[in-house]
């Protein structure tokens, strides 16, 4: 099974400090659904991990959420494209569960729903947190430049392993391309 791991704010749409609290907040990076349809397109699997604390902290509703997410996945089919399955941490840093990155948690629960190991599986994400969460179970992480991205690369701190591109898109070439 070809799979990718995305995460979605500052990968797919972009971020905000303020949290991404409706449908019309929710704006896609440019070219990030064109990647994601050409995942699809090449049999690749697409799940998104993404943590949502604004649940946790009453910004919004899960419903909002839903709201959020059948808009990408409604835009997504109109351009040929899909996510398989959409995992999320509603909770806060202070909640200390096991799913929020960098935890792995929700990795870990894909490979036990997909029965499948996540080893050597691309990892896409913005932040030092997902990179982390990323290579705890020896995924490959990319980091996008979109989003945290700058950030996360003047601190330098990220999995040594980390492969760095400009966007989604241009991490979509090399993964079509790896596998």
């Amino acid at each position: 099974m070809k799979l990718v791991i995305l995460d979605r704010d500052g990968v797919i749409n972009q971020d905000s400090a303020n949290y991404i609290k409706n449908e019309n907040e929710w704006i896609p990076i440019p070219g990030s659904l064109e990647s994601i349809a050409q995942l699809t397109q090449n049999n690749f699997k697409v799940i998104i991990v993404t943590n949502q604390s604004g649940i946790g902290r009453g910004l919004y509703s899960m419903e909002i959420l839903n709201q959020i997410h059948r808009k990408m996945h409604r835009l997504l089919a109109d351009m040929g494209g899909r996510i398989d399955s959409i995992f999320i941490c509603p909770h806060t840093d202070e909640d200390e569960c096991e799913c929020r990155k960098p935890k792995p948690g929700m990795l870990l629960e894909i490979e036990k729903v997909y029965g499948i190991s996540l080893q050597k599986v691309y990892g896409v994400g913005d932040s030092l947190r997902d990179l982390q969460a990323f290579d705890a179970i020896k995924m490959q992480p990319i980091l996008v430049k979109t989003g945290n991205g700058q950030q996360v690369l003047k601190q330098k701190n990220y999995p040594k392993k980390t492969k760095v591109f400009k966007n989604l898109k241009d991490a979509t070439q090399h993964i079509i391309k790896s596998s």
